[in-house]
């Protein structure tokens, strides 16, 4: 409209927007009107939930799934949808529930961690704000760096994660279907002083699993680069308490081993190192061969290595406080 009120011509104008001259014309006498050019609210039907069912909504669905008839504690749109009908009388499509979680409530879809039944919930809280401040305070009187230790194992075998697709139109991943794999063993370090964080790794000789004297020898690689006693967390894994890594540890007092809560691997921020890198980075890579996994994995540890900011996103997401 600015370029039509300096004089330029309604051909010219529509020509450059790519619309019809009519168009333009319309536009100017809705210019010249009471209302000019401000954009009108669009009609819409009225929410079929009020705010005060919303909130309702919010509370029944904070109660959990299994708390309304269902085998898990999960909600899926369809559940919600049939929780929606069956208190408020208003059927919604699974399809329109999805987008009425996010826009109205702030929901969105996640994938639910594994947890073990096994677990001890009051253990787990007790060592976090127990013993694992007694451990970092007593790395750091013996000037110790802190390592979080774990193995881990990637396969020939693809992890299939979720792509992008024409609907109806699956994508199919050629890849080999054998299970040839290549163990692994990493830690994340904390330096006693400046608290500096880095990442150590191995990997072992195709098809082979991890070993008592493997751990042994990681240990000692890993000794004789820091040169300083080491804290080492891990697990309760049969490897860790092996007849080799308990003798290597009574030899050689610098090293204390430290036992992580039973059935708690979100305490050991090595464990997000595998998941970065085998559901992340590594999902969907059909190698041709273990020789080209292999480039593959030390690649992407090899990135993770010289990004400290990501090695500090994994440890406080296992909300320690390593700076006791």
């Amino acid at each position: 409209m600015a370029l039509v009120q300096q004089g330029e011509r309604v051909a010219v104008v529509a020509r450059c927007l790519g619309v019809d001259r009519s168009s333009v014309y319309r536009w100017r006498a809705a210019a010249e009107g009471p209302a000019g050019l401000a954009a009108r609210p669009h009609p819409h039907r009225p929410p079929a939930l009020s705010d005060a069912q919303l909130r309702r909504l919010e509370r029944l669905l904070a109660q959990g799934a299994r708390a309304h008839g269902w085998p898990n504690h999960l909600w899926t749109a369809a559940r919600v949808g049939e929780l929606i009908d069956r208190t408020f009388g208003v059927r919604y499509h699974h399809d329109h529930v999805g987008r009425f979680l996010r826009r109205r409530l702030g929901w969105t879809p996640q994938k639910p961690r594994r947890r073990a039944h096994e677990r001890d919930e009051a253990a787990i809280r007790r060592w976090q704000a127990e013993e694992f401040p007694r451990i970092a305070r007593g790395a750091r009187a013996r000037s110790a760096h802190l390592v979080f230790l774990d193995e881990s194992g990637f396969l020939l075998t693809p992890t299939i994660r979720r792509t992008w697709a024409p609907r109806g139109e699956t994508p199919a991943l050629d890849s080999w279907d054998r299970r040839d794999r290549i163990s692994a063993i990493s830690s994340i370090t904390v330096s006693p002083r400046s608290r500096q964080l880095n990442l150590y790794f191995d990997l072992l000789w195709d098809n082979e699993n991890v070993r008592g004297d493997d751990i042994v020898d990681y240990l000692r690689h890993l000794r004789a680069h820091l040169g300083g006693p080491l804290t080492v967390l891990w697990d309760g894994s049969p490897v860790h308490r092996s007849k080799a890594v308990q003798a290597y540890l009574a030899a050689h007092p610098e090293i204390v081993a430290e036992r992580l809560p039973a059935y708690a691997p979100e305490l050991n921020p090595d464990e997000l190192v595998w998941a970065w890198a085998k559901y992340g980075r590594l999902g969907n890579l059909a190698a041709a061969n273990t020789g080209w996994l292999r480039d593959y994995i030390i690649t992407e540890l090899t990135y993770v290595k010289e990004h400290p900011a990501l090695l500090a996103s994994f440890i406080e997401n296992t909300e320690l406080d390593v700076k006791l």
